[in-house]
This record gives C-alpha cells, sequence and structure tokens, in this order.
C-alpha cells in the first residue's frame, strides 16, 4: 500500500476500535478521545476503508468496533461499500457509522448495508465513546440525531427495503449511473447494452418507483438511501 499512511496502535484493553476518517486532524482528535475512554483503545487510526479492511484482517481481538466516517472513500470503496464488506467478512465486527448532522437517508443507508449504528460528532463526549461499546457488542446505536430524525430513518429504511425488492440489479445499475447525469446512450455504452436496453429500463424504473422523469426517481431513490446523496443532488 505504498504513498498510504497508518497507525497501528498495540492491542490491548476490552475494546479495540479502528478509526476511519478522511481529515487527519479530526482523525487524530478522535483517536485521543478514545485512547483516553476506559475500556477502549485505538487499533488503527486509517484515512480510508480499504485500510479498515486490512487492520480487521491482521486484529486477532475479540471485541472491534470500526468507527466508519460516511465522508471516507478511497480509491477502491466508499463508506458505505466498506461497511457492507466489513458485515459481509466480519460479522463478530462492530460498525459504527458517523457523520456530522447527516441527513437520514445517509443515516438509513449506513444501517441498511451492515452498521450497528450512528453516532453524529456533534454528540457529547461520553455518549459518543458509549456508542462506541454498544457497537462492539452489536447493539443499535442512534446517538446524536434529533428526535424528528429517528422516524425519517425508519421510514427510510422502509422505503429502502421496498425498493431493493422491487428494483433489479440491472435496475440500480441503470439508476446509479443515471443520478450521475449520463445519456441514455452514455448509460449503455458503460454497461455495454444498447440505448433501447436503456430506455426500457428507466421507464420500468419510473413506473416502479410511481414517478415520471429521471429526476423524480433519483430524489425518491436518494430520501431512501438507495443512492448517496451526492448522487441524488
Amino acid at each position: 500500500m505504498a504513498g498510504r499512511r497508518m497507525s497501528v496502535v498495540p492491542d490491548a484493553g476490552p475494546i479495540g476500535v479502528i478509526v476511519v476518517e478522511p481529515l487527519p486532524v479530526v482523525r487524530a482528535g478522535l483517536s485521543m478521545l478514545i485512547e483516553a475512554t476506559d475500556g477502549c483503545s485505538v487499533l488503527a487510526a486509517v484515512g480510508g476503508p480499504s485500510d479498515a479492511l486490512e487492520a480487521v484482517a491482521r486484529s486477532r481481538r475479540h471485541r472491534i468496533t470500526v468507527l466508519c466516517s460516511l465522508s471516507a472513500i478511497d480509491a477502491t470503496h466508499d463508506a458505505y461499500a466498506a461497511i457492507r464488506t466489513l458485515r459481509e467478512r466480519h460479522p463478530a465486527v462492530g460498525v459504527l457509522a458517523m457523520g456530522a448532522d447527516a441527513d437520514a437517508g445517509a443515516i438509513s443507508r449506513a444501517l441498511f448495508v451492515g452498521a450497528d449504528g450512528y453516532v453524529d460528532m456533534l454528540s457529547d463526549p461520553e455518549e459518543f465513546c458509549g456508542a462506541l461499546t454498544s457497537a462492539a457488542d452489536h447493539l443499535m446505536v442512534l446517538t446524536g440525531p434529533p428526535s424528528e430524525t429517528l422516524g425519517q430513518v425508519a421510514q427510510a429504511l422502509i422505503q429502502r427495503r421496498e425498493l431493493e425488492h422491487s428494483l433489479t440489479k440491472r435496475e440500480r445499475e441503470v439508476l446509479e449511473i443515471a443520478a450521475e447525469g449520463l445519456t441514455a446512450r452514455e448509460i449503455g455504452e458503460r454497461l455495454g447494452v444498447r440505448e433501447r436496453t436503456v430506455t426500457t429500463h428507466l421507464t420500468r424504473i419510473y413506473q416502479k418507483l410511481g414517478v415520471g422523469s429521471r429526476m423524480g426517481a433519483v430524489r425518491v431513490a436518494a430520501r431512501s438511501g438507495l443512492l448517496t446523496v451526492d448522487a441524488g443532488r
């Protein structure tokens, strides 16, 4: 992994935490907070999801929480892809999504792909660290979001499950690429299919989502967390 910088701390304490945060100053501050918390130690502090996956694979600890910033992204994974991969490869590891005033769609998407919970960086430090322990024990954690957001998260989860079941894998791929603003011809070229096939997929997507346009489909998918917030803008 040439060119990447990773700080790894030897295992100690009952809960080992792997911090995934792209901003070095924030990453350092989180590591200091965690190290000052009884029963927690920092196993690794990394800037991207790929390094986090490597750190988990190397660790022999039984109780681990991966604290993953939803803004973390590298050449191989974004935060959501990393959470899904962690859940599939390391089901015993706790995964806690982290953000700053994240919206309901982002939170619900993190939960849907496998996170044990979400903690807001604006939370009280004691509550923040308590969330790490809960995630290690695979307890549902929602620390920081205002109460009105919790209902929106639950609704988004329900809607996302419905969309996941209603759209085929190919239709989800078409919708994700369509959210980038590509034409039907460009989408077809990327997927290796005819433009008419893409148009047929889009028509079916609109029917299933109950919308009449690409923008409407993207908005519905973004609100449910099926697409990232950036893609849905």
